[in-house]
């Protein structure tokens, strides 16, 4: 691994990528000038990344498909409830005198979340270095202007404050401050791991959905490439701590609180819709998923229920703290072709991946049918009696969009607005997974594209 990614970069220098001007060059530049495909480990799953065409292929490799091959480590720490935030005084004397303060575009000034936690860093006696003006899809060159303002002021902890955009910003700028290569090019592009220095993350959770506030995922948008990719780092870079208020969520706008519903339940698809194996992780999943569609069906109605929106933040974070996904093969080509949505119309992510999931998963029913037979019955309640498994399987799809009607999610790609002239980029600009049901190849994603219009 070590000597691979150490040829990838000895290439890079002497050869350059300075040529590859559009986004598709250099994925083909890197098929073209190597042998090997280089791997990454995203927390437990790996896969092997080769570029084809302008596609960005993933390949899931076999070593932890097996339940006894599991390695697991999640060092974040939780603290969840209505006190919570009494807990980050004491996280903080954990870390030195210098805190950089992550938030987006001042919802929680309005709110009164940022005027707590600045009187908690004050009485810690804390020097703060602000950082505000976080997009819901962070950019690279905000990726690149935090890591200048965090290592020029020696930042000891960055504290983010705000949903995943937020919180996978912070890891980005947690990896980049101190290093001396172009972030985008080595964590994004080439998916290498840091080799330098890292300030520690924590956060405070405002927004549910992506579950950030407890793995290593990072994704960060480039307009200028038409690229929205992830970086999933190892342990080193999960938050230090979370903190999580259900209160704290209530003042999300409905439309940004429903969207994060339906990332959740993407989350959980994405891993439960593979494999063919008995495996306890799918039994944990169907219960997450009935709790979350319990749950969102009170909140979508009564935001500020207490008891609905704290389960949907607990299913949140077990959806993607990547216990779910151990020994287990996954899809993500609805986060694939979502994000590359996003890449092309900044739309809000749950709602790219809302666009998109019926119109997929109908794609692949048929190649996992007793997948979806099982998720209609176990999930959506569905009568299997006097039915075809294809009529079970699809009754549970069906219901899933009456479900998601009821919550208010999108259901068309043109609501975000994405035009036809979009569809061959979108398409390429998705990375192709292998560990679902079936591999799509580029007529086939712009195939779901055309039928999520």
């Amino acid at each position: 691994m070590a000597l691979l990614q150490n040829n990838l970069l000895t290439r890079r220098k002497e050869e350059g990528l300075a040529h590859a001007g559009d986004r598709f060059k250099k994925w083909r530049y890197l098929n073209l000038h190597r042998s090997h495909c280089f791997c990454v480990l995203e927390n437990c799953r790996i896969f092997a990344f080769t570029a084809r065409g302008g596609n960005m292929n993933c390949t899931q490799s076999k070593l932890h498909i097996m339940l006894g091959n599991i390695k697991f480590h999640n060092p974040t720490k939780l603290y969840f409830g209505k006190d919570a935030l009494r807990y980050l005084a004491k996280e903080l004397q954990n870390y030195g005198p210098t805190v950089m303060l992550s938030y987006g575009g001042g919802s929680i000034k309005r709110n009164g979340i940022y005027d707590q936690v600045m009187q908690v860093l004050r009485e810690a006696g804390k020097t703060v270095v602000e950082d505000s003006g976080v997009t819901p899809n962070p950019t690279v060159e905000k990726l690149r202007e935090g890591a200048q303002r965090a290592r020029q002021h020696a930042v000891d902890l960055i504290l983010a404050v705000g949903g995943g955009s937020t919180i996978d910003y912070a890891k980005g700028v947690s990896a980049s401050a101190y290093c001396d290569e172009d972030p985008w090019e080595k964590y994004y592009i080439h998916q290498e791991n840091p080799t330098c220095k890292i300030i520690p993350v924590g956060n405070i959770l405002t927004m549910v959905g992506t579950g950030s506030e407890m793995n290593g995922g990072s994704v960060i948008t480039n307009h200028g490439a038409h690229l929205k990719i992830g970086k999933v780092f190892g342990s080193q870079l999960m938050p230090r701590f979370a903190i999580l208020n259900p209160e704290f969520t209530y003042s999300v706008p409905q439309y940004q609180m429903v969207a994060g519903f339906f990332d959740i339940m993407s989350h959980i698809l994405e891993q439960y819709c593979s494999g063919t194996d008995d495996n306890t992780s799918d039994y944990i999943a169907e219960g997450l998923m009935r709790s979350l569609i319990s749950s969102t069906r009170v909140a979508a109605k009564h935001p500020n229920d207490y008891e609905a929106r704290s389960n949907i933040m607990w299913t949140a974070t077990w959806a993607l703290n990547t216990l779910l996904k151990c020994g287990k093969t996954q899809d993500w080509m609805v986060h694939m072709i979502g994000q590359s949505v996003g890449a092309y119309t900044d739309a809000t992510h749950g709602m790219t991946l809302s666009a998109v999931s019926l119109p997929y998963y109908r794609h692949i029913m048929e190649a996992g049918l007793a997948k979806f037979r099982r998720l209609a019955i176990n999930v959506w309640d569905v009568d299997a009696a006097g039915k075809t498994d294809r009529q079970i399987a699809e009754e549970g799809l069906k219901a899933m969009e009456g479900w998601m009607k009821e919550i208010g999610v999108v259901l068309h790609l043109s609501e975000l607005g994405v035009q036809p002239e979009m569809f061959d980029g979108i398409a390429q600009g998705a990375f192709i997974c292998e560990g679902g049901y079936k591999k799509l190849d580029h007529a086939e994603i712009v195939q779901i594209l055309q039928e999520s219009m």
